[in-house]
């Protein structure tokens, strides 16, 4: 059986943590990505890291022919990784139509090819924001998915209902969809990071940014929410972590240990952090004081959101290894090594 595995989006932030995290366990990797969101330059972090340079090709998937000789070229793919997607809630919030194209449309061209496979397994990047704001805290696996609070949110929604209804009628696929929280952070050889084009659309990023000087100020959207202090609340995992979780869930599948054709995991720490506490971590981690300001609230934007990640650790025997700190300090050390950061001392 051949191992070798196409990461859509694989030069993007996740995917390429994801690639270097396959190739260390020994799969080999087809990078597609139409650079969009992302830099060629990582496939030399990825090749530093791991010792293997990974094969990319550059093309759109929304381009269904070049899809379907992507599929007829590579016929031995034995897993695909989807993390191919536009990815902010605010940017799909004014502009909806691009994110349905891109996000529904991609995926359904990739699980057409996978149909005509003899056998195949497909790992879905979904999201928490498919609980929408849910009744209760920390959030499992069979809480009820409730009507999105974005465009973005409703792309997750609809294709992971897309993937089921596929699995139901061909039992060659298999499927998991992980369902994760907000992955921050860097591989600790800072090699690769997150490295969003234009203004980041992410709280860390433009955290490390407004740290960093790149930008000036930091808005905190609301500081009235019903939570300890007032500011949203999220479960910040590092992005090493989600990495080793897909590779856990493609070996389940590919092990034939599912128990079901279409299975969801929650990705998360299984702990909540508010914006505040996110920005007080990047304080002790870096000795910087942050410029930040409170602004108003921001549309798609729930409350609080975070894991119950019993599931997970338990049938993928898997777990977040890394504390908030951690994370953050990864992604301070990323910045400042983009950035050609001094620190001044006076």
């Amino acid at each position: 059986m051949s191992n070798r595995i196409l990461v859509t989006g694989g030069l993007g932030f996740i995917g390429s943590h994801t690639v270097v995290e396959l190739q260390n366990e020994g799969f080999e990797v087809v990078i597609v990505d139409n650079l969009s969101n992302a830099d060629e330059g990582v496939m030399e972090g990825i090749t530093a890291i791991t010792g293997r340079l990974p094969v990319f090709e550059k093309f759109d998937l929304r381009d269904k022919d070049k899809v379907e000789a992507f599929f007829s070229k590579y016929d031995d793919i034995n897993g695909v990784i989807h993390f191919a997607a536009s990815k902010a809630v605010g940017e799909s919030v004014e502009n909806p139509l691009l994110y349905y194209e891109n996000n529904l449309g991609v995926l359904t061209y990739i699980l057409q090819e996978l149909v005509k496979k003899g056998s195949a397994h497909f790992i879905f990047s979904s999201s928490c924001t498919v609980y929408g704001q849910a009744d209760s805290m920390p959030i499992t696996e069979n809480a009820p998915v409730k009507p999105a609070e974005s465009p973005y949110g409703n792309t997750k929604q609809v294709g992971e209902e897309i993937i089921k209804d596929v699995c139901k009628v061909t039992p060659q696929l298999s499927a998991i969809a992980l369902r994760y929280f907000n992955p921050i952070g860097a591989h600790p050889s800072v090699e690769i990071g997150e490295l969003p084009i234009g203004v980041p659309q992410n709280l860390v990023p433009y955290i490390t940014q407004t740290g960093v000087g790149l930008r000036e100020q930091l808005s905190v959207f609301g500081d009235d929410y019903p939570t300890p202090d007032g500011t949203c609340i999220r479960d910040y995992i590092h992005v090493v972590d989600v990495a080793k979780a897909h590779v856990a869930a493609l070996k389940r599948l590919i092990e034939d240990k599912n128990e079901n054709n279409y299975e969801v995991f929650n990705l998360g720490t299984g702990k909540g952090s508010s914006v505040l506490e996110v920005i007080h971590s990047f304080e002790r981690v870096s000795g910087k004081k942050l410029n930040y300001r409170i602004a108003q609230r921001r549309s798609g934007d729930v409350v609080q959101a975070f894991a119950d990640t019993k599931k997970a650790n338990e049938i993928l025997g898997w777990k977040a290894q890394s504390t908030l700190d951690d994370a953050i300090q990864s992604a301070w050390d990323w910045e400042k090594k983009i950035r050609d950061y001094q620190e001044v001392s006076i």
